[in-house]
């Protein structure tokens, strides 16, 4: 259970990274901070998943469902939240 709250929590904090940088992008607001955030983002799993092998190996399978799982989530959910409100 650890290893699934672990990759419900990096996944919760991925998903606001990757929303931050592609809202940047789409509004063409490209600097330093979003291209560190970018790199962050992509470099957040792998950290995870070798920490989550490393400390708690029984756990590596719950961590990246729990990843999976909340990126779908988020998604779903800001996707149903703006059809709702009537923004594109």
């Amino acid at each position: 259970m650890p290893g699934f709250i672990i990759g419900v929590v990096s996944g919760a904090i991925q998903f606001q990274m990757l929303s931050r940088f592609t809202c940047a992008i789409s509004l063409g607001d490209i600097n330093t901070k979003i291209v560190l955030i970018a790199v962050a983002q992509f470099l957040l799993p792998p950290v995870v998943l070798i920490c989550c092998t490393l400390l708690l190996p029984q756990g590596l399978l719950w961590a990246g469902i729990g990843m999976a799982a909340t990126l779908i989530i988020c998604a779903v959910t800001r996707v149903v939240l703006t059809i709702r409100n009537g923004k594109k």
